[in-house]
């Protein structure tokens, strides 16, 4: 993570869900009501404070692995450049499942700053199937495309996966072959969406690596002094959400409570 990018040392990163995208199972709304919404809650992290946000394709379940096609590059390309209008701070994007060349490629078209990879560094078995490493590939078509000021922010043994191939290599092993692979960051999360990760595993990732450690699941006001000596940096989306549910309302008072929890107030 370029320490310019943010102005804060452990950074807050507000999750933007936005709506199933048109030719999904679950795609009802048109496009410029599912861009509306993004912006609505961009504009709610923004006006709370918020270091950063990311956009994510979350309600296009079931995912389809490792590529997506041109009508959601074009949609998410849409969404996250409408989202960094209105937030105008450090914007990041991750399109599901590990369309991780998808998401540099629409970074750029956006005006974004980092994507989220999938399956950067080791190989998992994930509920859509078998994720294979990617850094090779996706760097050399980063360079390719001119986006290498786009930093990739790496999962490990990442939620909703099993890691069993790889049981022989721990968390701290995983996170220092993501830096060897030239990772920026990496992320380390719980078993699932809105689990929090253990503070060891943290621990663990910044024993082993240089490079910047978030937290990409779970975290909510009340874990979160848990974290603040150790991590550095958090991706919040469900404890900002009605019923702490991500894919709830976003509800600006969440927001603060967690703002001020992140920030020792």
């Amino acid at each position: 993570m370029n320490p310019n990018l943010f102005k804060v040392a452990r950074p807050a990163i507000g999750m933007i869900h936005v709506g199933a995208l048109p030719g999904t199972p679950a795609g009802r709304l048109p496009l410029r009501q599912i861009v509306a919404q993004a912006v609505i809650e961009a504009r709610i992290y923004r006006e709370a404070g918020m270091d950063g946000v990311a956009v994510e394709n979350m309600h296009d379940v079931p995912y389809l692995r490792g590529t997506v096609g041109p009508e959601i590059v074009a949609a998410m390309a849409i969404i996250g450049q409408a989202v960094k209008t209105e937030f105008g701070g450090v914007t990041g994007m991750q399109i599901l499942a590990a369309a991780n060349r998808e998401a540099v490629a629409v970074a750029l078209a956006s005006g974004l700053d980092w994507v989220r990879v999938e399956g950067f560094a080791f190989a998992h078995v994930a509920d859509e199937g078998f994720i294979n490493s990617c850094a090779a590939e996706l760097l050399r078509y980063r360079k390719h495309i001119g986006a290498e000021h786009i930093q990739i922010w790496a999962d490990i043994k990442k939620k909703h996966s099993s890691h069993a191939i790889t049981a022989d290599i721990s968390l701290g092993e995983t996170a220092a072959a993501a830096e060897f692979m030239r990772a920026d960051a990496v992320i380390v999360t719980g078993p699932a969406t809105g689990h929090p990760p253990t503070p060891e595993d943290v621990v663990a990732a910044k024993a082993t690596t240089k490079l910047p450690v978030l937290l990409g699941s779970g975290v909510d006001k009340d874990n979160i002094r848990k974290f603040r000596e150790v991590a550095d940096g958090f991706i919040v989306g469900s404890a900002c959400k009605q019923n702490s549910r991500w894919d709830q309302p976003l509800e600006a008072e969440r927001v603060a409570e967690f703002l001020r929890a992140a920030r020792g107030e």
